[in-house]
């Protein structure tokens, strides 16, 4: 089954984001700081990361730029989720190594589209590289 590493601080915001996954067939983790996401991406190895970008202790930014550049969790897509939603946030996101970029509140049907789409590019690279 599909392990998605949810990385978010906010309770309500957390559960929410699992229930929604798990009733569309997707096995959740979670990580409530950037420090426990960096493990949670080493040890879980989880398919794909939803990675809220206002974390305490290391933020989202800093956590993602950490995963992306081990070589063990460079290939796992991360999708950015945050409260800021301009341009400059956007870019900034894909520029660290997001793969795409959400803003909060939430619009699941399209979360979801983003993250199909993102689980079969990584398939497909996957095959191609074996």
């Amino acid at each position: 089954m599909t392990r998605i590493l949810i990385v978010e601080d906010d309770t309500a915001i957390r559960d929410l984001l699992a229930r929604r996954l798990n009733m569309a067939g997707y096995n959740t983790i979670f990580a409530t700081d950037g420090i426990r996401a960096v493990l949670a991406s080493i040890k879980e190895a989880p398919d794909l990361i939803l990675m809220d970008m206002g974390l305490p202790n290391l933020n989202g930014w800093q956590a993602t730029e950490r995963i992306k550049k081990r070589s063990e969790t460079s290939t796992i897509p991360i999708i950015a989720l945050t409260a800021y939603a301009l341009s400059e946030d956007r870019y900034r996101a894909m520029n660290i190594g997001c793969d795409d970029f959400e803003s909060k509140p939430i619009d699941f049907d399209r979360l979801i589209r983003k993250i199909e789409k993102l689980l079969t590019e990584s398939s497909r690279q996957r095959n191609n590289a074996a």
